[in-house]
């Protein structure tokens, strides 16, 4: 577990986080990115790290791949590419730089690491994992197996690299039912996420069997949260993460993947919106849709949400943090992930 205290010390006496007027003021174009959810106050304390961070990157020829999770301060501020988990996946095996900084949970990372080994990839917190890619395990997988022989397994990214490993394809919210709909197989397993699979399955001729995992985030909304939001609130357009319930996602106008949702929101720019997701996704497109009143409720990711300016700085500092992946796990996951990345530029999605 990280010690604050010992990291803030070490940062004390290499940096001066002091807030400044003068640096306030030269960061204005990034502020402007986020000010209509981050206070001036809050801004003045986020720059110094803002100005130590982008400096470090460039002496280390690091990049940082911010989840869109990420609150606005990070995601704005110091990444050098945003997205869904698909994105920064594609991302992370293409990127040239030597390290690469992690702005999301643990299994993002490993999945970094998987498709770039030789770089150096640096988890700002170990403790940022994700209950849904903790549901399954490698034994998992090979209990579905054995319940259906011959049907291949899809699994999502939010997996370790061990499930990963197992699996013969992965896939993200943004492209799960093309990954399903093109397997050679009228059976498909689908782990962990038994609602992402269930609304797979409503969309899909195939038949679509899964693992009863779920995401802590989504799986708080319920139907009648959106049908009371619906009359408290009437206009609002209400747009649901199919990491929901089919009822909800029912419910709801529009449902799609972190990126699927960004690009709804962009091209319909509605009066008012209600995103169904973790907050941060809403906070993070609010100042590049200014006509767009986006408002609550939401739930928020406490894994993602352990990611701070404070311990990105720390960790490329000291280098500490580093994900490893044992080799021979990494060669099969690293099929299954690229397996995923490949069908996906052939179908263009």
């Amino acid at each position: 577990m990280l010690d604050l205290m010992d990291i803030r010390t070490v940062l004390s006496n290499n940096y001066d986080l002091a807030p400044s007027p003068e640096s306030v003021e030269s960061m204005q174009d990034i502020f402007a990115r986020m000010n209509r959810v981050v206070t001036p106050a809050d801004f003045a304390i986020y720059v110094p790290y803002i100005k130590a961070i982008n400096a470090l990157k460039k002496e280390r020829n690091a990049v940082i791949l911010g989840h869109n999770y990420m609150t606005p301060e990070i995601y704005h501020g110091v990444s050098d590419f945003v997205g869904d988990s698909l994105q920064l996946a594609m991302k992370a095996s293409d990127v040239e730089a030597d390290v690469i900084v992690q702005a999301g949970v643990h299994f993002m990372a490993e999945t970094s690491k998987i498709l770039s080994p030789e770089k150096t990839v640096l988890m700002p917190d170990m403790e940022a994992g994700c209950s849904l890619a903790e549901s399954i395990t490698a034994e998992g997988i090979e209990e579905m197996r054995a319940k259906y022989p011959g049907a291949p397994v899809v699994s999502y990214v939010n997996t370790t690299a061990e499930v990963k490993a197992a699996s013969d394809i992965c896939c993200t919210s943004s492209n799960a039912l093309e990954i399903v709909n093109a397997m050679d197989s009228e059976t498909v397993i689908m782990t962990p996420d038994q609602y992402l699979a269930q609304n797979v399955a409503n969309e899909s001729d195939k038949t679509v069997v899964y693992w009863p995992g779920s995401c802590i985030v989504h799986e708080q909304y319920t139907a009648q949260d959106l049908r009371d939001f619906r009359e408290w609130n009437p206009g609002t357009r209400l747009i649901a993460h199919p990491e929901c319930t089919p009822e909800v996602v029912s419910e709801a106008d529009y449902s799609g993947s972190t990126s699927g949702i960004i690009k709804y929101v962009t091209d319909e720019k509605p009066e008012k919106a209600m995103l169904i997701t973790e907050c941060s996704m809403a906070s993070n497109i609010a100042d590049e849709l200014p006509e767009v009143d986006f408002v609550g409720p939401c739930n928020m990711c406490p894994y993602m949400k352990k990611i701070t300016l404070e311990k990105i700085l720390y960790v490329l500092h000291t280098m500490d943090g580093q994900v490893e992946v044992d080799p021979q796990i990494a060669v099969k996951a690293r099929r299954s992930v690229q397996a995923m990345i490949d069908l996906s530029k052939k179908l263009d999605l």
